[in-house]
């Protein structure tokens, strides 16, 4: 049984899709980040960046346990663990790789930038919100782009696709409509009536909802309490 740290956010819901999917036990451990249980001891032992979702395999390589912290580690772990959702030949491989890192290096951060600028930021700063807006756009240009010539990210539906969508799936809070692109928006839907997508997202979705706007959640999110030395 797989130990997930996990928070319904789209970095832990990637992990949770991908159990799914790859129908692995887990059990669900909540790290609620507008609490600060992200920075306990314990926690950190696992994920030194004070970031879920983390994992611990009791069932590790040669049979020991192993700890993993950032989304992407996870789901290229449980993808070698399973021989699933990654190609076995370096090409595909590659291109898996290809498409999660730029999940990990453009799709999660800058839509993480229009989350926090368009809806959560104490004052109204238009430059910002016109940049990251933009680079949305952007962003789901090159993704639409890449749909008009394969059914999936690399080829094959994999942890490229499943990293992905959680992100897309908050669209119009990122100020974009998936009918300005076609090809992502077929994309969006035939991943998102998979089974295992859906049971994935549902984890710990009637959970308490964050509230950004109290004083002491944001915080812990954004303030200085993120910043403390530890």
């Amino acid at each position: 049984m797989i130990d997930v740290y996990f928070w319904p956010t789209p970095n832990g819901q990637k992990v949770t899709i991908a159990l799914e999917e790859l129908r692995l036990p887990y059990n669900v451990i909540p790290i609620n980040i507008g609490k600060g249980d992200q920075f306990k001891s314990e926690f950190l032992k696992i994920s030194p960046n004070n970031k879920m979702p983390a994992i611990v395999d009791p069932d590790g390589p040669g049979g020991k346990p192993i700890a993993i912290f950032e989304s992407g580690a996870i789901l290229i772990y449980l993808a070698e663990k399973t021989g699933r959702l990654m190609p076995k030949d370096a090409r595909g491989r590659y291109k898996v790789l290809e498409w999660l890192m730029f999940q990990m290096a453009s799709v999660g951060p800058m839509l993480g930038q229009v989350h926090h600028f368009r809806s959560y930021a104490p004052e109204q700063i238009q430059y910002a919100i016109d940049r990251y807006t933009n680079e949305a756009k952007r962003i789901y240009g090159v993704i639409d782009k890449r749909i008009g010539d394969v059914p999936y990210l690399a080829n094959e539906y994999s942890i490229a696709d499943i990293a992905t969508y959680p992100w897309l799936k908050l669209h119009k809070l990122q100020g974009q409509n998936l009918e300005d692109f076609q090809n992502l928006k077929r994309w969006y839907e035939a991943i998102e009536a998979r089974t295992a997508v859906r049971k994935g997202m549902a984890v710990m979705a009637d959970g308490p909802a964050l509230q950004p706007s109290d004083k002491e959640t944001f915080s812990v999110l954004f303030g200085a309490k993120q910043y403390e030395r530890r």
